[in-house]
């Protein structure tokens, strides 16, 4: 088992970025945004200068977070953007000897009914795009967020069931905020232990984020590791006695959230935020005996 994260929430460059994978003492970074763009959508200049300041500071690069068929793709649109984007990612990821990259399975269309989401062509494209990966040596995690995937747990089986092989990265938090679409109307909000516990034989890594869902203003609020209904404590506990060996990143949206850019804070606090939220996590394991 080791942790790592999202280190653009602590730093939008790089270098800030290791300062805070060393000050927590991991040596891993889950790649998403550096200088406001998707790793696999930066110069190939300022790649190679990621590159040797990654080499320099002896941190890896464990996955990139990338933004292959997320929450901001629709299915009814080109699949080719989601393509050219796997075929950026590729050889980035052999060069630093990066071995996992978070995929989704494209936005959930409003206004339609879940058996209304084009479920067929979505199927279609994530095996394109897992094979892509495959061909490279690369596993492909899908994750449970804005996606037909993360509409409930039946839909990330049967993506599953007709995408044969594809892991899963789940993330605890997500379930807070997203509509639970294997219930009745209305929509109560997902439970992440019932999620987690439906899905974890196909978990191949983990996003650790956590909130408390606010009915009065419609929102999540985030909350550090453990302290929201995320049930982190309880489904990292289970993951770890399972005998789970993989990578656990932390993702926590507290100073800086990724898609939302009205979420932001002085540079200084977003650091610290980011180092603290490492800090109590490993303080939780500890508590539950790792």
């Amino acid at each position: 088992m080791y942790l790592t994260g999202f280190a653009d929430e602590a730093a939008k460059d790089i270098d800030g970025q290791i300062r805070a994978t060393k000050e927590l003492g991991w040596a891993n970074i889950e790649s998403r945004s550096i200088n406001g763009k998707n790793i696999h959508d930066i110069s190939d200049e300022e790649f190679d200068i990621v590159c040797g300041k990654l080499a320099d500071a002896g941190v890896k690069i464990n996955c990139f977070g990338s933004a292959i068929a997320n929450w901001g793709k629709k299915i009814t649109e080109s699949f080719d953007s989601s393509v050219a984007e796997a075929e950026r990612a590729i050889p980035r990821m052999q060069k630093l000897g990066c071995k996992l990259i978070r995929i989704m399975s494209f936005a959930v269309i409003d206004g339609r009914e879940p058996e209304e989401q084009m479920e067929q062509e979505r199927f279609r494209r994530v095996r394109e795009l897992k094979k892509m990966f495959d061909d490279a040596g690369v596993t492909a995690v899908h994750e449970n967020c804005m996606n037909y995937g993360g509409m409930g747990w039946t839909y990330t089986l049967e993506l599953i069931e007709n995408v044969p092989g594809l892991k899963l990265v789940f993330d605890t938090g997500n379930p807070v905020f997203t509509d639970d679409r294997t219930k009745a109307k209305p929509y109560p909000k997902q439970s992440a232990w019932e999620f987690y516990k439906n899905v974890k034989e196909h978990i191949e890594y983990i996003h650790i984020k956590d909130g408390i869902w606010n009915k009065s203003e419609n929102k999540i609020q985030y909350t550090f590791a453990g302290e929201g209904n995320g049930d982190v404590k309880r489904i990292v506990k289970d993951l770890l006695d399972s005998g789970y060996d993989g990578g656990i990143s932390m993702e926590p949206h507290l100073a800086a959230v990724f898609h939302d850019e009205s979420v932001q804070s002085e540079e200084a606090i977003k650091y610290a935020n980011y180092v603290e939220y490492g800090r109590r996590f490993m303080k939780l394991l500890k508590e539950i005996g790792y």
